[in-house]
């Protein structure tokens, strides 16, 4: 073979080891990479009387609530004087608390907070978890639900005596419904919510 021929025979292979190099060390291979979320900072439990700042006096309960919440009272309208708020402003956060008279209508309350703050939220919801409180030392008595998944609320509870007390209570973001990003502020606030609950004594109307 004369040396035409060898050059001739070496173009083609020059060519591919040409185009194997622009493929294999020339292109930048696109990675998916996983969802990422902001970490949040969360402050240390401390809890404060309810009535320390002489807020909602007359209303016949008192608890502790946490010393980064702020108490707000909503009862604007006359016709639903036991509305009120503790605003967590920092997380966007907010739970709505009602306190109710029970008139012999103990049955109706219930089946309002479970219809209002439960069952309106079923088809978003991926579970729904109950934790029944009974504390007959205190006469608290009720439930605390968990709903799991990308719902508009994640906690709601309501507690009585079962004669005289009835109180109902919602945990809310001013935010789209984000079950992953949210589960640690979620699992926070559900401690509040627990302590609250376990420090709740009703008065004297």
């Amino acid at each position: 073979m004369d040396m035409k021929n060898i050059r001739k025979s070496k173009i083609p292979a020059l060519l591919v080891l040409f185009t194997m190099c622009i493929l294999c060390s020339c292109r930048e291979v696109s990675v998916p990479k996983p969802k990422g979320y902001f970490r949040i900072s969360l402050p240390s439990k401390s809890y404060m009387p309810f009535n320390e700042t002489g807020q909602l006096n007359d209303l016949p309960l008192e608890f502790e609530y946490p010393v980064y919440g702020t108490i707000s009272d909503k009862r604007d309208n006359p016709s639903q004087p036991g509305w009120f708020n503790i605003e967590f402003p920092r997380f966007r956060a907010r739970i709505y608390f009602t306190y109710i008279d029970v008139t012999g209508d103990l049955a109706d309350l219930i089946d309002q907070t479970y219809t209002m703050n439960v069952k309106n939220h079923i088809n978003k919801a991926d579970a729904i978890n109950e934790l029944v409180i009974n504390d007959k030392e205190s006469s608290v008595f009720g439930i605390l639900y968990d709903l799991k998944g990308n719902t508009a609320t994640s906690v709601q509870f309501y507690v009585t005596d079962s004669t005289n007390h009835y109180l109902r209570g919602s945990l809310y973001f001013e935010s789209e419904p984000n079950a992953d990003s949210l589960a640690p502020v979620i699992d926070f606030f559900r401690e509040d919510i627990i302590h609250i609950i376990e420090t709740l004594k009703w008065k004297e109307k």
